[in-house]
């Protein structure tokens, strides 16, 4: 089972989307019962059939062997505060990438002191095995069951077992190339490559994505 927390939001409701249509059995966790199950619901609208549920945070997590974080930075670590142990022991997959919008300006990377979100997730949950991933997918993409994603995802992480645990999930979206990024230091500069993407995004009109060459 993998557990999408925040999952309410189009990031996490798009990851899990797509890996229901790919077999694996989801749920989304949410703070309210309600909307997690109204996400839920809303998932099995453009995926009938498939094993998509919907359960508050600490639930989803207790069920789930794979965790996934996909809420807003600000949220991140009060949900782990929150679900407690449920996720030691656990790998846990941050999706997460710290920004800020100014009038003007557009999305600016924000700086944590931790060094990055996916280093903040490890300290605040030391037992679990914690990966980052997915940063850079867009969300509106991963919604639209029929769209292809023609791009790269780099996975960082210091657990070697773990990180093949996301990279096998990375190639059940079809057409997601999987690409090892180190260790979880090196999340830090996937996170940052988000605002500029959206940035893109904005003067293009359009949903950009990454692709490493020479790989």
């Amino acid at each position: 089972m993998l557990a999408f927390l925040g999952g309410t939001g189009p990031e996490g409701k798009g990851l899990a989307l797509r890996l229901a249509m790919a077999g694996e059995a989801v749920v989304i966790g949410s703070r309210d019962s309600g909307r997690a199950q109204e996400a839920a619901n809303e998932l099995l609208g453009l995926a009938p059939g498939k094993a998509i549920s919907g359960a508050v945070n600490g639930d989803a997590a207790a069920q789930s062997d794979v965790v996934f974080l996909t809420m807003p930075y600000n949220g991140m670590s009060p949900t782990i505060a929150g679900v407690g142990d449920a996720v030691a022991g656990k790998i846990v997959v941050t999706v997460i990438a710290p920004m800020r919008f100014e009038r003007g300006v557009g999305a600016i990377a924000e700086e944590v002191d931790a060094g990055s979100a996916a280093q903040e997730a490890q300290a605040a949950a030391p037992d679990s095995q914690v990966v980052a991933a997915f940063q850079n997918v867009s969300a509106e993409e991963l919604l639209k069951p029929g769209a292809t994603l023609d791009e790269d995802v780099v996975i960082c992480g210091d657990d070697a077992d773990a990180k093949a645990r996301v990279v096998e999930l990375t190639r059940l979206i079809p057409n997601l190339r999987p690409i090892d990024g180190g260790a979880l230091y090196n999340a830090k500069y996937v996170e940052q490559i988000t605002p500029l993407l959206v940035n893109i995004n904005r003067i293009y009109r359009t949903h950009s994505g990454v692709r490493i060459t020479g790989v």
